[in-house]
């Protein structure tokens, strides 16, 4: 099953970018030889439109046109938080159903537009805090390592 993760803004060089690319490819060594490829990251540019509705409206568009087909996932802090046994189960059990990939998007300074959100299979917070996207990305593939680690039996998880 294919990870990708698209995001709107582009990270800087330096340690917020360095962080989310080593996470990103212990994902995606340890997702190999359990059936995952990836984590891809997809970053799209901000929009330039001055109100924030016809930003979101446009980055929207940015995002679909880049989906893969298969499960969308929304990251916005109104969703629901799991836990990191939960995530892990949940990647594997749609694995298990042969879903194509899995599409993890964040959106820009001003969030992701409603109806996109609302075409999300799952959305998922991770807590109820306003995060940044840098920081959102960094714990996304942290978890996503987390997960391969989860479903190996490796003990990097100590829950």
């Amino acid at each position: 099953m294919r990870l990708q993760l698209l995001a709107i803004g582009r990270l800087k060089d330096g340690p917020e970018r360095d962080l989310c690319e080593r996470y990103r490819e212990r994902a995606r060594q340890g997702g190999r030889a359990l059936g995952f490829s990836g984590p891809e990251l997809i970053e799209l540019p901000e929009s330039r439109a001055r109100r924030p509705e016809d930003r979101k409206r446009e980055e929207a568009a940015a995002l679909r046109e880049r989906l893969a087909p298969g499960l969308l996932v929304i990251l916005d802090e109104r969703g629901p938080p799991l836990t990191s046994e939960r995530f892990a189960a949940r990647l594997a059990a749609d694995r298990d159903a042969g879903t194509s990939a899995v599409n993890f998007l964040i959106g820009g300074a001003d969030g992701l537009a409603p109806d996109l959100i609302a075409e999300g299979d799952l959305v998922l917070a991770f807590g109820a805090l306003t995060l940044p996207h840098q920081i959102v990305r960094a714990l996304l593939f942290e978890q996503l390592y987390r997960a391969m680690t989860i479903l190996a039996g490796h003990p990097y998880h100590r829950a």
